[in-house]
């Protein structure tokens, strides 16, 4: 047996809305992105609210919209299943503990920026809980199941240039969450 809430979907929308915002006026005034942005170690004590407002801060175009349709397609199946609290909460503490994972494991000299490490964090409770979800990526014109497509998109994360580190801990997170929600019903796929 499924169950599914009927959610409403403004929490994401807003998320959405207060992401394009923040990224309209970073790239209108970078100098602001620079301050929202986390920093690696040992600057990261310089800047401490970049662990949450780096979440809100992306680098182009490409970066904020493929993010943003993660957010809504990953984030409107999570929230039917979970309700708003705990999709709040495992979206910010996916990307937290993501934004953690990058200042301290192995992090390159340049600040973080995005929400991709809360995004892993709703991909991962997801395919703990949905795993054989079809979803569709960006570039396979067919369906496959949820946690192929984010095997896939971890891999892909290990391309220099990104930050692979805030995806594995929003996963980490992501997967911790999905199992303790299943854990606690039996209805999902």
């Amino acid at each position: 047996m499924r169950s599914y809430r009927v959610a409403n979907l403004n929490v994401i929308w807003f998320l959405i809305i207060v992401n394009i915002l923040v990224f309209i006026v970073t790239s209108a005034m970078p100098h602001i992105g620079d301050r929202l942005s986390l920093l690696p170690y040992p600057y990261f004590p310089s800047q401490p609210w970049g662990i949450i407002t780096h979440m809100f801060v992306h680098a182009h175009f490409w970066h904020i919209l493929f993010n943003m349709i993660s957010l809504y397609f990953l984030g409107s199946f999570l929230i039917r299943l979970i309700g708003e609290k705990k999709f709040l909460m495992v979206y910010f503490l996916g990307g937290i503990v993501g934004g953690l994972f990058y200042v301290f494991v192995r992090p390159p000299p340049i600040p973080a920026v995005g929400a991709s490490g809360a995004i892993f964090a709703l991909g991962g409770a997801l395919a703990i809980m949905a795993p054989k979800l079809p979803v569709f990526m960006f570039f396979i014109p067919v369906p496959v199941p949820l946690w192929i497509a984010i095997i896939v998109f971890l891999l892909i994360s290990f391309i220099p240039g990104i930050a692979w580190q805030a995806h594995l801990g929003g996963l980490i997170l992501g997967l911790i969450a999905g199992y303790r929600f299943k854990k606690k019903r039996a209805y999902f796929y």
